[in-house]
């Protein structure tokens, strides 16, 4: 399924220090017609920070996306709406892994082998577990240690 990035490019800040940045809004996953649904969905409901008092508010749409044009009382702000196919995201998690491999057949598996009776550990006759480890530590009961 192809996953659609719904980007935003909007005009910031006032007078010469006017400037365009771009962002991200969401991701879509589907149809580039689903995804440029919610893309006119989200431009029709923008309202940006300039300008602060609108006097026209004009909504176009182009073949990636949509152009919002707003005039203020003294300057006109654009923002551009488009959408663009997600190809690479560094910060995307990754899928979860399909196992590929084929579990074996019922008459592929091998036979178990018959398990190995265990024998007594000489080591756990001398007062340590199975593992060697003693079950009374050396140091209990001396009475040179303060």
């Amino acid at each position: 399924m192809t996953t659609w990035g719904l980007v935003v490019e909007a005009t910031v800040g006032l007078g010469e220090r006017k400037r365009t940045e771009a962002y991200v809004l969401t991701h879509v996953e589907g149809s580039r017609e689903e995804a440029l649904e919610e893309l006119e969905r989200r431009a029709r409901e923008y309202s940006p920070e300039h300008p602060r008092s609108p006097k026209r508010r004009r909504l176009l749409r182009s073949s990636d996306g949509f152009l919002l044009v707003i005039d203020g009382a003294w300057q006109s702000y654009a923002t551009r709406f488009s959408i663009a196919e997600l190809l690479e995201d560094t910060d995307r998690p990754e899928p979860p892994r399909q196992d590929t491999a084929e579990p074996p057949r019922a008459h592929e598996t091998a036979p178990s082998p018959a398990p190995v009776p265990a024998e007594p550990s000489p080591v756990a006759d001398e007062g340590c577990d199975e593992d060697g480890v003693p079950l009374r530590p050396s140091w209990l009961g001396r009475t040179d240690l303060s």
